[in-house]
């Protein structure tokens, strides 16, 4: 199943043999990344199956069963000359954490786990409870009490989760998914330090390259700091494979009531947010798993770490609605750092590829909405659309 690969230490070079199973170096307990050895591909090999993750399977682990629902394959919306988005939200449970899920759940059923286990700001359980109810197996959710979108919850129950709401932090879900996991209980947890999921999300950067070529940039939100350190993963293959012949360069965005990365990459050390706030729940996260991946790609990557505000958030979530792109609140902060960046850092003739992670349903208590004009006939409705015309 996992032919090709070897699992390496961020921190100290050590390398293992692969195992689902090691998630954290036994040396050091640094990060373990998946590396692939002795693979020989090209374009022409992909490009006659379907567009989606497993388009590119012989990169990823080889299962008998893959887990599948036809993620991947998302729109890449031109914005305007040299800008793009790329819609995740067009994922099968909305949000770009079924790219990771569809690999690490084909996993977990290759090497016959029956439950799985996550924390969760609320994609992350969406997807995970969708991908393994497909695969026929039990899931159970860890999340912050009252800090999870109603849209994403509903999500998880609807699949047939166990939702576990602790009073506390993200960060304390996942300190109980990590102790309550484990090979004796066959409880397999799909957070991302789980490094077999992240190999789902590097397809992103196969996507890219293979519809539009490299970008200068890509700008992405930063939460838990997986799926920046996949993409940059996934564009480092592409290249070492001579599938392309450069890298961008990339920007990880956080909400400002929650940018320890920011902190880190502009101070130089880490420091956690005890307390993150933001209107972003799906980035609000202060102790995020893989800060160092994180930083190692915006340092490989010649990168930039940027914070937005929530309001501007919030103003570049209605203005990417205004041209018809519906995006969660966490997915409007790339737009916004772009917006901030532009003719500073950001040269107008530069290509840019703008990551929006979750669909706007995901949270739409965020989204204001007008009042109604109100009308109690049918005469009175038409005249109030004719009144509303001849004012615009």
């Amino acid at each position: 199943m996992l032919e090709g690969y070897v699992l390496r230490c961020l921190s100290c070079g050590a390398t293992y043999k692969p195992d689902p199973w090691l998630m954290r170096c036994p040396s050091c307990k640094g990060l373990l990344e998946p590396k692939l050895n002795d693979v020989e591909v090209s374009w022409e090999d992909f490009r006659g199956r379907k567009f989606g993750v497993w388009r590119y399977r012989e990169l990823l682990p080889r299962v008998r069963y893959q887990v599948t629902m036809g993620e991947g394959g998302t729109p890449l919306i031109e914005l305007k000359s040299n800008l793009f988005v790329k819609f995740e939200g067009a994922n099968p449970t909305g949000s770009f954490k079924d790219r990771g899920m569809s690999v690490a759940i084909s996993v977990a059923k290759e090497i016959g786990v029956k439950s799985v286990i996550c924390a969760s700001t609320g994609n992350t359980a969406a997807s995970m409870s969708a991908y393994a109810a497909r695969a026929g197996l039990k899931s159970f959710i860890v999340l912050p009490k009252g800090k999870v979108a109603k849209g994403k919850l509903a999500q998880a129950s609807l699949h047939g989760a166990t939702v576990v709401e602790i009073s506390g932090s993200f960060d304390e879900a996942l300190e109980a998914v990590i102790e309550a996991s484990g090979k004796e209980l066959g409880l397999y947890p799909l957070n991302s330090f789980n490094p077999w999921r992240l190999e789902g999300q590097k397809t992103l950067a196969y996507e890219i390259s293979d519809e539009l070529g490299v970008p200068d940039w890509v700008i992405l939100p930063v939460g838990n700091a997986g799926n920046i350190s996949a993409l940059w993963k996934g564009f480092k293959e592409l290249k070492s494979l001579g599938l392309i012949d450069r890298l961008p360069r990339l920007v990880g965005v956080q909400a400002r009531g929650a940018s320890p990365i920011v902190r880190a990459f502009r101070e130089g050390r880490m420091e956690f947010f005890e307390r993150p706030e933001t209107v972003a729940t799906a980035i609000r996260i202060g102790k995020p798993v893989n800060w160092p991946k994180a930083l190692l790609a915006l340092e490989e990557s010649n990168g930039i770490a940027t914070d937005v505000s929530d309001q501007e958030i919030l103003e570049a979530q209605m203005m990417l609605g205004r041209m018809g792109i519906g995006v969660e609140p966490a997915s409007a902060a790339p737009y916004a750092a772009y917006l901030n960046l532009l003719g500073r850092e950001i040269g107008e003739d530069e290509r840019v590829v703008l990551i929006a992670t979750g669909h706007a349903l995901k949270d739409p208590d965020i989204i204001p909405t007008p009042r109604p004009i109100e009308a109690s006939s049918v005469e009175e409705a038409v005249e109030e659309i004719r009144r509303v015309i001849g004012r615009g």
